[in-house]
């Protein structure tokens, strides 16, 4: 599971991703894009680092940027047992 600090300003970013690679953390830069919002130039930075959650939390409140955890995905389940035909309502005449 990895972490992602957001931050708005380019600057803050890079700042917290330089901070990491120099402590010898993976980190990587990239650009979160938001639903909804069509101006590139508005998209958030993110921060993607296996750091511990700590280290980026104090960076992130340093420099005035949000915390995020990726939820890992859940398991998948079994496929489900269907009827192989369409359950019938009415009894059929009798005669």
């Amino acid at each position: 599971m990895s972490a992602r600090g957001i931050f708005f300003d380019e600057d803050d970013a890079r700042a917290v991703l330089a901070r990491l690679a120099g402590d010898g953390y993976d980190a990587t830069l990239v650009r979160e894009r938001l639903a909804g919002e069509d101006d590139d130039e508005d998209h958030p930075w993110a921060v993607v680092t296996d750091a511990p959650d700590v280290v980026l939390e104090l960076l992130v409140d340093q420099h005035d940027g949000w915390f995020d955890v990726e939820e890992p995905a859940p398991p998948a389940l079994p496929p489900l047992d269907l009827p192989a035909a369409p359950k019938r309502v009415k009894r059929p005449p009798t005669a």
